[in-house]
Order: C-alpha cells, then sequence, then structure tokens
C-alpha cells in the first residue's frame, strides 16, 4: 500500500505538514452516530478514492466506546490515510485510530470545554497511544449542535477581527492548528472575510469547517486562505459519496 501507512513511522502532524506544502488539503468528517460502522468504513473508502486526505472521526455529542472502536476499526481496514479522532467528548478516544485532535474550545463560556474535559481525557489519550494533535476550535455563529453543546459564545460573522484575536491567541498558546467552525449543515461556510482576517494574523495551518456543501463553497473558502477544509454533513448525505468529496476536492486543484 502507498500512501501514510507506507510511511508508518511518519506522524500524522509531520505528514500534514508536509502534505500542505504542496496545497490546501481536504479532510472528510464521519461521525459513528449517524450511520453503521460498515457504511461509515464505506463513505471512508469512496472519500480517499476521491481525493480526501484524512478521515476525521468524531461528533459534537459523546458516544459509547463500543460503537466508536467498531467504526473506526472498519475504517481503517478500508482506507490508507490517517484516520483522525474529532471528539465531542471524553468518550470519543479510541486506541484503534492514527492520532486525536487534543481540542481546546476557547470561546466556550464553560471552562470545562476550554481546559477541563483535555484534564479528563489526557490520561486516556496516553493509554490509547494515539498522536495528540493540539488544536484551538472556535466557534463562529450560528455554530450549530457543537455551540449548543460547547456552551459556546459563537464569535460574529461580521467581526472578524475578533477571531484573528481569538486565532492570534491560539497560536501564542502554542496550539499547533486552528479550526474555525460555523456548525454541522450550517447554511453556509465560515465568512471569507473572516478567513482572510485570521490568515493575515496567524503562521499556523487553518482549518475551516461547517455549511462547506459544494465546490464552489470550497473554492471560496480555500481562495480565502484555509489550509485545510472539512466536509461531513454534505458527505454523509450524500447518495454518492465518491462524487460529493470529487467534487470538493476539484476546489483544491484536484482533477
Amino acid at each position: 500500500m502507498g500512501g501514510f501507512l507506507a510511511q508508518i513511522i511518519m506522524k500524522v502532524l509531520s505528514y500534514i505538514e508536509e502534505r500542505l506544502e504542496k496545497g490546501p488539503m481536504h479532510f472528510t468528517l464521519i461521525d459513528p452516530d449517524k450511520q453503521s460502522p460498515d457504511r461509515a468504513g464505506i463513505i471512508a473508502e469512496e472519500a480517499e478514492r476521491a481525493g480526501t486526505d484524512v478521515i476525521m472521526v468524531g461528533g459534537s455529542a459523546g458516544i459509547d466506546l463500543y460503537t466508536l472502536d467498531t467504526t473506526v476499526k472498519e475504517i481503517r481496514k478500508n482506507v490508507n490515510c490517517p484516520v483522525i479522532l474529532f471528539p465531542g467528548d471524553v468518550s470519543g478516544v479510541s486506541k484503534f485510530a492514527d492520532a486525536i485532535f487534543f481540542m481546546s474550545l476557547l470561546n466556550s463560556q464553560n471552562t470545562y470545554y476550554i481546559t477541563g474535559a483535555q484534564a479528563v481525557g489526557a490520561k486516556a489519550v496516553k493509554l490509547a497511544g494515539v498522536e495528540p494533535i493540539s488544536m484551538a476550535y472556535l466557534i463562529v455563529e450560528p455554530g450549530g449542535a457543537v455551540g449548543w453543546v460547547g456552551e459556546a459564545k459563537p464569535l460574529p460573522r461580521n467581526k472578524p477581527s475578533l477571531t484573528a484575536a481569538y486565532a492570534l491567541a491560539a497560536q501564542y498558546l502554542g496550539f499547533r492548528l486552528i479550526y474555525l467552525e460555523a456548525g454541522s449543515g450550517a447554511p453556509s461556510p465560515v465568512p471569507v472575510e473572516l478567513i482572510e482576517a485570521v490568515k493575515a494574523t496567524v503562521d499556523i495551518p487553518v482549518i475551516v469547517g461547517g455549511g462547506i456543501k459544494n465546490r464552489e463553497d470550497a473554492e471560496k473558502v480555500i481562495k480565502a486562505g484555509a489550509n485545510i477544509i472539512v466536509t461531513g454533513t454534505a458527505v454523509e448525505e450524500a447518495k454518492n459519496a465518491y462524487s460529493k468529496v470529487k467534487e470538493i476536492v476539484q476546489a483544491l486543484g484536484g482533477e
């Protein structure tokens, strides 16, 4: 096999950083709570075949470990690219993944989602042996379910400088990635002006997710400066996951 598994000694963060030197990336997010493990494996396989670079596994709500493990194992069997956990809570840790986004929801109004859950979950991550990748998570209006669950005060869409300030603070605090999240199934992506403001302010990769439904949405987000785009709902709900991912990946310069 080629790709990530053929370079098993390569850390996932290193893989992402090296891959970004060639251009923007696409991640596919799969929520174990929205389909069976078998279906998740099929979606992941089709997404990778269409050009996605990473499979993320997780959702805004907690999930039982058996379902998470079974889903990750099924995905792992079907793909060659890295599988990264995207935990909604401390329950989102599986030893069968390659890495985990060790996130802090910086604009939460509840310190549990900023540092509390991280303290509770850190030992589980260490015992699982998966690579932790530190990431600042910023919820932008409307925020969706994740904003509600995480008790976030969503950053206003018309105040780019405020989000840029949070992003710069994240960089100075040592986070390796910044994730701008409009919320799963958001009616539209994070605004172009907001992405541009963040990119003009920070030097670390910027991930954008939520509301990216088609190639046109993806092109706008990439042109604004996003290094990585994430699609979840649009792929999970598509009749043909391969075609949907292929359409969006074309915005990155793919065929």
